[in-house]
């Protein structure tokens, strides 16, 4: 999952949320991350489709936002998704910035607060594939547009996939270690122009001009190769900690403006390594734009994320409701 330092809101959600869970009746839910036998990690830049209980704490990002001069930016974030309903979480996300340019002073700010209903509706052990549908909402207004965050919300409904290539035939024990996960989304903003009023002290007169804000077509995906399914589901090569529960993996994030003459598309190549515990996981990549209106240099991408559900079952592995 993707996103800033947690702040008092978010911790004060997740207090209440215990409260309530210890609360409620027990109610039994699919182990974090499993279709199968086949174990889908949270990639970083990408949603999984899993509904779970779970924390991002936190994602670290620095990269090089393109421009004259460009643009040093570190962006700490952090989410957390609850499991409110059988097959359904939801997921709170923030996040902070900072941006620094050339012979500039630098500039500080949140994000704009975000938050995702998603519902796993089809899951399938036999071929380690799950499906699954959700909701972001971007909330306008909530972050310093000192960063860039926008004054105006984000609507993207999502479509979520996984699919493990456990079920191949033994002939093809190379590359059943191998699985695939994505995501396909809408992104609609509600306000279809930007809106801009400036003063020409020079001529006297007022100046107004307007810049389209396009629907957005995001989409990605991850190629994990999975040493952990390797080891206990194909043959066991003899590898030893922490190399037993890596799992090398590529991700694609991509943005395509579909109208409003948005533009071209942008987005990054990350490949890295996410290594996975019984409680938590680490990971890393690099961020490699994919052309020069993403960017021109490489950047590089670390998070921390939490299985809640496997670190306080009682609490967390059971729907809120």
């Amino acid at each position: 999952m993707k996103f800033s330092v947690t702040y008092w809101p978010l911790r004060s959600v997740l207090t209440l949320i215990a409260l309530l869970q210890m609360l409620s009746s027990p109610e039994p839910a699919s182990a974090h991350g499993f279709a199968g036998d086949r174990f889908f990690p949270a990639t970083i830049t990408t949603d999984d489709p899993f509904a779970a209980s779970e924390m991002s704490l936190p994602t670290i990002l620095y990269f090089r936002q393109p421009g004259s001069p460009p643009t040093k930016t570190i962006d700490f974030s952090s989410d957390i998704s609850i499991l409110v309903l059988p097959n359904v979480a939801l997921t709170l996300g923030d996040g902070y910035q900072w941006q620094k340019a050339a012979g500039q002073s630098a500039q500080t700010g949140f994000n704009n607060f975000s938050a995702n209903l998603l519902y796993e509706f089809f899951e399938n052990d036999e071929h380690e594939a799950i499906m699954s549908v959700g909701f972001t909402s971007e909330f306008g207004g909530t972050g310093s547009s000192s960063v860039g965050s926008s004054s105006f919300s984000t609507l993207t409904p999502i479509l979520y996939f996984g699919k493990g290539l456990g079920d191949l035939p033994t002939s093809w024990n190379v590359l059943r270690p191998f699985a695939v996960t994505g995501e396909f989304g809408l992104a609609i903003p509600t306000r279809s122009n930007n809106r801009s009023v400036t003063f020409n002290a020079a001529t006297g007169q007022t100046q107004v001009s307007s810049t389209p804000n396009p629907d957005v077509f995001q989409w990605g995906f991850a190629v994990e190769y999975s040493l952990i399914y390797l080891q206990e589901h194909v043959k066991n090569i003899g590898l030893h900690a922490p190399f037993d529960r890596m799992i090398p993996l590529v991700e694609f994030s991509m943005s395509t403006p579909v109208d409003r003459h948005g533009g071209t598309t942008t987005g990054t190549i990350n490949p890295g390594v996410i290594w996975s515990g019984q409680y938590f996981q680490v990971g890393v990549e690099a961020v490699l734009p994919v052309n020069d209106h993403t960017g021109f240099n490489p950047g590089v991408v670390g998070q921390v994320h939490f299985y809640l559900d496997d670190i306080l079952p009682k609490i967390f592995s059971k729907p809120l409701l």
